[in-house]
């Protein structure tokens, strides 16, 4: 499990597809310290839970591989990745840390077209569309991760909604790279989804 609260912004360094396209091993570099990444750690990239297979370092910085099976490729922007894509970072959850954001699984949900941009002082607003199946887990103020970064919903309009987006995120997050007709990964509010299907089942 995830808080959306991203620690770390990584950058792949090499990426190896098998000759099916059906796996790519990523190799991905960061600032986290090397000691406490262990082989089978969960790291969310870009709000994609993905599970540590190696990992060491190189010129002084940190490095770990991860898989992206075809399930990932085939539902997130992960099929776009490429060596020099920079990804949002989140280590998993222990008893014990703070809940900065909200729930997060890591397993996207989609993805969400970027509409529109616009820059607005001190902050960016960011008008996105889904798809109908997931626009009904979307509710003005309530939660969404974007990329793995834990957001309020601004406003809905059907399949569109809106984010504001502070200073603080557009820096230290790939959120400040953010343009029109981009994809972003998307995961709906946990406690949205299973409210739906409680409402289903009566």
């Amino acid at each position: 499990m995830f808080t959306g609260i991203v620690t770390d912004m990584g950058e792949i360094v090499s990426l190896t597809p098998t000759a099916q396209g059906q796996l790519h091993r990523l190799r991905i570099a960061c600032n986290y310290d090397r000691s406490g990444i262990a082989d089978g750690a969960s790291i969310a990239c870009n709000g994609v839970c993905l599970t540590v297979v190696a990992s060491g370092i190189n010129q002084g910085r940190t490095w770990f591989e991860v898989d992206a099976a075809a399930e990932t490729l085939g539902m997130t922007t992960a099929k776009h990745w490429a060596v020099g894509t920079k990804l949002n970072l989140e280590r998993a959850l222990k008893i014990g840390d703070e809940l900065g954001g909200h729930i997060v699984a890591g397993h996207a949900d989609g993805v969400a077209s970027i509409i529109k941009r616009d820059d607005l002082p001190d902050m960016a607003r960011f008008e996105l569309r889904t798809t109908r199946e997931l626009a009904r887990f979307i509710a003005a103020k309530g939660s969404v991760t974007l990329d793995g970064v834990s957001l309020t919903v601004n406003a809905v309009d059907d399949v569109m909604f809106s984010v504001l987006i502070i200073p603080h995120t557009l820096k230290v997050t790939t959120l400040g790279g953010w343009r029109a007709r981009g994809e972003v990964n998307l995961e709906v509010d946990l406690m949205a989804r299973y409210a739906a299907r409680l409402a289903e089942m009566k």
